[in-house]
């Protein structure tokens, strides 16, 4: 019986859960395909320290090139993660005409452009659900469920440990510091967590969404992106107050040629169904001009939601393969890109409603003076809500706005945090009651 044959560079978390499922799982993918999908060969740089699966040891290398230029192998997956040797080992699978499977959302983030280019020119596919949502088919549903819609608007929480965090700081009015001494200790966050919390792994997934929703190719630079250690439990307990809750939110939107895709924390109503998105879950709101509103919420990472992902793809591709299909869906689901028809907004022009929370010291006319600035910027105030001194001596005062450009506020905040009244740099947070 003929047999797709796999191999795997990157014996991680996720190597190790995709390793289980192609081997506990053999019978149950056979009967799905009609023939076997064997795994056959396996690299990683340690393949001494004992993993949670059984794998027999002919399968294990520590030599890359034993799976990408071996001839016996159909399908290469990437889980090693990073840029290099990543990009280095998907081109040269690419260059012996191998399938790719990966999850690599800061690769294909940076270098996508690159690798599927090639992949086409070398009549293979590269998939990569695996990259946003984990066990999410986020993907394939804008690739192929949604391909008739024109998606008007994404807008979702993209990374789980941020997630965590910000559903701990609200529900148990933790700060910043021991929600991610939590998150950490419970597995959620790496030991070093900036790319969680500073929001740039949440931003390499806007940017693979945008392009697939869009079909506008952007770089990651393009992205204004912003994380989450600065919000604090005031902040939290203001938001509450209003009738918000705090989420670190992917948003992006066509109106005409123009494109938004910004990455940052944002006040959201209570009643949106994303506020209920709590934990380590991701969930994506899309909108598309026939098919309406959809939402997608499940695991976002972790070893078997993301193997779920690999496998699927693993699944697709050896479909392809044994049926000579590669390519029958462009890697971003546009044959034409609409890179020239398309302009990606600056974050100046963005327009939406704003969070202020200043610290001031207890004079007489501090609230004028500031309501000043912002009226002489055209920045409208909906509510302000001001408290008693704090043990310091200063107060705060909190202020929402109706909507104003970004430019305009960034202008107004500047000249305020220069007041002589004004006590350190203002907190913002956006505020979207158009979601």
């Amino acid at each position: 019986m003929n047999r797709t044959r796999v191999g795997l560079i990157g014996w991680g978390t996720v190597g190790v859960g995709t390793s289980r499922i192609l081997l506990e799982q053999k019978e149950l993918l056979e009967q799905k395909l009609g023939w076997p999908l064997e795994l056959v060969r396996i690299s990683d740089l340690d393949i001494t320290t004992p993993r949670a699966v059984n794998v027999p040891s002919g399968l294990l290398t520590t030599r890359a090139e034993d799976v990408y230029a071996a001839p016996d192998i159909d399908i290469v997956v990437e889980l090693i993660g990073g840029y290099e040797p990543a990009r280095t080992f998907i081109l040269k699978a690419i260059e012996n005409g191998k399938h790719v499977v990966t999850a690599n959302k800061a690769l294909l983030a940076t270098h996508g452009r690159e690798i599927f280019d090639a992949a086409a020119l070398a009549k293979v596919d590269v998939l990569f659900e695996a990259s946003v949502g984990g066990g999410i088919p986020l993907i394939r549903s804008l690739k192929e469920g949604l391909a008739a819609n024109h998606i008007l608007r994404f807008f979702g929480i993209l990374n789980g440990t941020s997630n965590y965090i910000l559903t701990r700081m609200t529900q148990e009015k933790m700060d910043f510091q021991h929600a991610l001494a939590e998150a950490q200790g419970r597995g959620f966050a790496e030991a070093d967590p900036t790319f969680d919390v500073e929001g740039i792994d949440a931003a390499h997934k806007l940017v693979i969404l945008t392009a697939l929703a869009y079909g506008l190719r952007i770089e990651m630079g393009e992205v204004f992106v912003e994380g989450i250690r600065r919000i604090e439990p005031v902040d939290i307990a203001f938001a509450d107050e209003f009738g918000y809750i705090v989420k670190l939110l992917a948003i992006s939107s066509r109106q005409g040629n123009e494109v938004e895709a910004r990455l940052h924390p944002t006040m959201l109503p209570k009643r949106h169904l994303l506020a209920d998105v709590g934990g380590n879950f991701n969930a994506v709101h899309l909108h598309g001009d026939a098919a309406g509103d959809i939402l997608l919420y499940g695991q976002g990472a972790g070893m078997m939601p993301t193997a779920s992902a690999v496998v699927g793809d693993l699944m697709e591709l050896a479909r392809n393969h044994r049926g000579g299909g590669a390519q029958r869906v462009p890697a971003l689901g546009w044959r034409s890109f609409m890179d020239q028809g398309l302009r990606l907004k600056p974050m100046d022009e963005v327009v939406t409603s704003y969070y202020f929370r200043f610290q001031v010291k207890d004079r007489p006319g501090v609230l004028s003076r500031i309501s000043g600035v912002l009226g002489e910027n055209d920045i409208s105030i909906s509510q302000v809500n001001q408290k008693g001194r704090d043990a310091a001596g200063a107060v705060p005062i909190v202020m929402l706005t109706h909507e104003a450009r970004e430019k305009d506020v960034r202008r107004a905040l500047d000249i305020i945090d220069r007041l002589d009244v004004v006590l350190g740099k203002t907190m913002l947070i956006r505020v979207e009651d158009r979601l």
